[in-house]
């Protein structure tokens, strides 16, 4: 019998499904559906929009036949996105290789050491190159990065004022972002030549760009100094590319800088996904947004790295956190940094010169027509009148150029550009190249940079090669093992659906190229909005968001505006659950809202009578209540429609986080249970990887009337972009349109349905060990469960940190610890599965339980056992042993196997860190080899 792609993708077979249902209790996934779902919102309609599904095969000719109909010119458009060689052996080794896309975000730090420490690279690469002290470990682009670094200078500065500088020369996509991000904080941004100095007036914070959007290399130092003379902080957007030739703004003063790592080796993508930064200078380091890695010591008091600081901020502080940015784009920052590990100092700086080499023979030849005498890359030409002529020229010869206006042509040089395309450049402006370029005579950086052994040791390939490989045997991603991770959904990446990523027909498209360039992305693109706003159950869809916090975001900010554009700007009230995810309550601060906890019973479900009292309290100004479904608590709840109900009736609008959608597609929609909005994360239900922790989409689905209030196209005014591109990561939407063309309707049914099934068994099978914490009506789970460790750490000490950190003995990921409730995990098994891989993460948790007894009995004393001992690394045996259990109890745990079903070992990166210590000495930077001698 011929499998179907579903059969490959969903774990579980035919007899493995009838051992899952018998175990719980049912005969098929339907009866199951049927008695998890309540009846109220169950509705099987939507997939019939999909296609029938086909083949891995059929799907990978026909993204080859969507490919050929996009047209590959050669890129001078720039705006902030340059085409870009990547070294094969970081292709091959990166991003087509699931030991660094389909591992999660490093909260399991023991196991994570091989992308912790690429991620340490990165930052200590954008420190070297701004000429700052402190980074963090990447933004999701540089837009945001943008935004980021004003909201940052708004809580680190002292000024009272409420008015932003922002130069005219700065990208016009990172302006409309930071003009959405102002509008909803209330923040007054006033736009302004800053190269002809500050104007009158208070402000509380600078942002300029070098090189500038037309090109222009200006030296700020002067407003720098004016700036801080005045009170107010800086931030300078700077080209890390640039930053080799160039005096980079942290060495005269700036007080953070921001930008985007692209160029560094990461395909243009038709606008993304790519790595932004923002780095500060020390004192500024704990006001960072995002994620910050750090050095510590471990068990032994050897080094080791660890997210530092704002490891999971959201879901401490909630509204209070600096931001609701919870993720990174860490495959793509890993990229970068092994681009400039790969290229080193002088590599770099050869590449720069060759662009800006490149730029003066344009720039030269222009003579008069040359706008700016300084510049790097990029050369603005005055052609009155000619521009739209000059442009056909360039594309008659296979050359995209930037329209400036009607009498303005801007020419961007990158690292793939050829002396014979700067040849047709100069003949699309009927010019002759000049006998010798005119120096533009900004090569004036003295100071050096990437001097750390990482970007001098591994400039072979061979070097690169084992390097990878190294990092990459320090990791647990799911190509080794289940990551049961609640809330995330780590499920197959199927290879056929990450083919076609890094095709130069999708990877090397600017995303500004002309429309007719670009056919067979725009058809991906209109069939995704089709096709998700149809299993979602809702009217529209917008791409754009590049991360799941920024779909909330710009869900929220659709209803805010909606609400002011009806008369009810005074609605300012957002309703939470105290069960929600914390970037719920983050974005909603972002979005201009004022948070409203609402309690849950202990049940674990919304308290719909606190619900009640909250709308009664504030009628009037209710905006919105934003709910997970199925809860953060891992049930369907049975009253989800009667919550909708009583908000609407209030006046309010209902957002629904997409968070868990896994439970939900082919059984029930959103859009049409209640909610006026929802974002989705493609990178949890729909199949692109986590990537370490990046990158994502979170596309944004709203009913009919807020519509009109989705985010545009960043380069049209009034857009409320959240994002640098109009469709966000545009270059990883194949793989979601190839996982819905592979699986078709039915067998997007049968992964929700196996997904839930499989949640149960495994509360079935642990629930005498580990108690279920949360159930809905006939004992149920949803597609996750929380397992309650609270009774056994007060009776035997031990915790959930000891049990995440012992399965990494085991060979497997830890769920989520402590989240939605201290002290419990939070399991996920996914529908791509197999039993025995289910079974044997359930032995494995028995046998800890067995282990946690030997502590109760008195046999191992609290704090010396193999759990709080763990995770035990292959050096740690060697050692002097002093402990009450021996080295094969430590390191080669027992469970019942299966013949033909062991586990391969997998060694820990480090002992258990120390994560107080990093915190108290933060070292976010590559440390000198001397510490590690040490």
């Amino acid at each position: 019998m011929n499998s179907t792609f579903a059969d490959r993708h969903i774990g579980p077979d035919a007899t493995d499904l009838a051992t899952i249902l018998r175990l719980i209790g049912v005969a098929t996934l339907d009866e199951l559906a049927d008695r998890v779902v309540p009846a109220a919102i169950a509705d099987r309609s939507g997939l019939e929009v999909l296609p029938e599904p086909v083949s891995e095969h059929a799907v990978l000719d026909e993204l080859r036949a969507l490919a050929a109909t996009n047209t590959v010119a050669t890129s001078m458009i720039g705006l902030g996105y340059y085409d870009t060689l990547t070294p094969p052996v970081l292709l091959r080794n990166i991003l087509e290789n699931p030991a660094w896309y389909t591992a999660y975000t490093p909260y399991q730090p023991e196991i994570s050491q091989g992308r912790l420490e690429a991620l340490l690279n990165f930052q200590t690469m954008v420190c070297d190159l701004t000429g700052m002290d402190t980074a963090n470990s990447s933004m999701l682009d540089e837009a945001t990065a943008a935004a980021e670094a004003m909201g940052l200078l708004r809580r680190a500065g002292r000024s009272r004022s409420n008015r932003f500088l922002v130069d005219a020369d700065v990208f016009p996509q990172t302006l409309a972002v930071l003009t959405t991000r102002a509008e909803a904080l209330g923040i007054d941004l006033a736009v302004t030549d800053l190269a002809a100095g500050l104007p009158d007036g208070d402000f509380f914070g600078v942002l300029a760009q070098v090189p500038g959007a037309s090109g222009r290399v200006t030296d700020w130092t002067a407003l720098i100094d004016a700036a801080h003379e005045r009170g107010a902080m800086i931030a300078v957007g700077l080209d890390l590319l640039a930053a080799t030739v160039i005096t980079p703004p942290g060495e005269y003063g700036a007080d953070a800088c921001f930008g985007t790592t692209q160029r560094f080796g990461v395909p243009m993508g038709f606008g993304g996904p790519h790595a932004g930064y923002l780095a500060v200078q020390r004192r500024h380091a704990r006001q960072l947004p995002g994620r910050i890695v750090g050095v510590s010591v471990d068990a032994d008091g050897d080094p080791a790295y660890r997210l530092a600081l704002q490891t999971r901020e959201q879901h401490i502080r909630r509204e209070k956190a600096t931001s609701n940015i919870c993720t990174a784009q860490v495959l793509l920052a890993v990229v970068a940094a092994m681009y400039a590990a790969y290229h080193g100092a002088d590599g770099l700086t050869a590449i720069a010169r060759r662009v800006h080499g490149h730029a003066e023979a344009i720039a030269t030849a222009l003579g008069d027509a040359l706008v700016h005498d300084r510049y790097f890359d990029t050369v603005l030409a005055r052609v009155p009148g000619r521009a739209a002529e000059v442009l056909a020229a360039a594309r008659e010869r296979g050359v995209n150029l930037r329209l400036v206006d009607a009498d303005h042509v801007a020419v961007a040089c990158d690292e793939a550009t050829t002396g014979a395309h700067v040849a047709a450049v100069l003949a699309a402006f009927g010019v002759v190249p000049a006998a010798e370029p005119v120096c533009a005579g900004i090569v004036n950086r003295t100071s050096a940079f990437l001097t750390h052994p990482a970007f001098t040791r591994y400039r072979t390939e061979t070097a690169m090669l084992r390097y990878l490989r190294r990092l990459a045997d320090r990791d647990i991603a799911l190509d080794r093992s289940m990551i049961p991770l609640g809330s995330c959904t780590m499920k197959l990446n199927a290879t056929a659906e990450m083919a076609a990523i890094t095709w130069p027909e999708f990877a090397r498209l600017h995303p500004y190229a002309p429309a007719a360039d670009t056919p067979g992305m725009a058809r991906i693109i209109a069939d995704l909005e089709r096709w998700l706003a149809a299993l979602t159950g809702y009217d529209a869809v917008s791409l754009q968001p590049n991360a799941g916090s920024q779909g909330e975001y710009a869900g929220l900010l659709a209803i805010r505006r909606f609400q002011q554009d009806q008369g009810q700007e005074h609605r300012d009230i957002c309703l939470i659950p105290s069960s929600a995810h914390g970037t719920n309550a983050a974005s909603a601060v972002l979005a201009g809202f004022r948070v409203e906890v609402v309690g849950c019973r202990r049940n674990g479900d919304i308290d719909l009578d606190d619900l009640r009292a909250k709308i009664a309290d504030h009628a009037d100004r209710l905006a919105a209540i934003m709910i997970t479904y199925p809860s953060t608590h891992g049930v369907y709840e049975h009253e989800v429609a009667e919550l909708c109900a009583l908000v609407h009736d209030a006046g309010g609008q209902v957002y629904v986080d997409g968070a868990n959608l896994n439970a939900l597609v082919g059984l029930a929609r959103p859009g049409r249970f209640g909610g006026d909005v929802s974002h989705l994360n493609l990178h949890k239900t729909f199949c692109i990887p986590h990537g370490g922790g990046g990158p994502g989409v979170g596309p944004v689905a709203v009913r009919s009337h807020l519509a009109p209030y989705l985010p545009g196209d960043p380069l049209e005014q009034k857009s409320h972009a959240v994002a640098a591109a109009r469709y966000g990561s545009a270059s990883i939407l194949p793989i979601t349109w190839a996982y819905l063309r592979l699986m078709g309707a039915d067998g997007l049914r049968r992964a929700t349905g196996t997904a839930i099934a499989s949640a149960n068994y495994i509360a079935r099978r642990l629930d005498d060990y580990f108690p279920v914490l949360y159930t809905g009506e006939h004992a149920m789970v949803a597609h996750e469960c929380i397992l309650d460790l609270r009774e056994i750490t007060k009776r035997t000490g031990i915790t959930v940190d000891d049990v995440a950190k012992r399965l990494a003995d085991y060979g497997f990921h830890a769920p989520t610890m402590s989240f939605p409730v201290a002290g419990t995990l939070m399991v996920e098994p996914t529908e791509s599965e197999d039993l025995a891989e289910i079974d044997q993460f359930c032995d494995a948790m028995i046998a800890i339980h067995g282990e946690i007894e030997r502590v109760a009995a008195g046999e191992w004393p609290v704090d010396d056992n193999p759990l709080r001992g763990a995770p035990h690394t292959a050096e740690c045996l060697t050692r002097e042993w002093a402990h009450p259990y021996t080295r094969a109890e430590a390191a080669y745990p027992q469970v019942e196997k299966q013949p033909g079903t062991g586990r391969a070992k997998v060694w820990p990166g480090t002992r258990r860190i120390n994560g107080a210590y990093g915190d108290r000495n933060l070292v976010c930077s590559c440390p000198p080899v001397e510490a590690f001698a040490d």
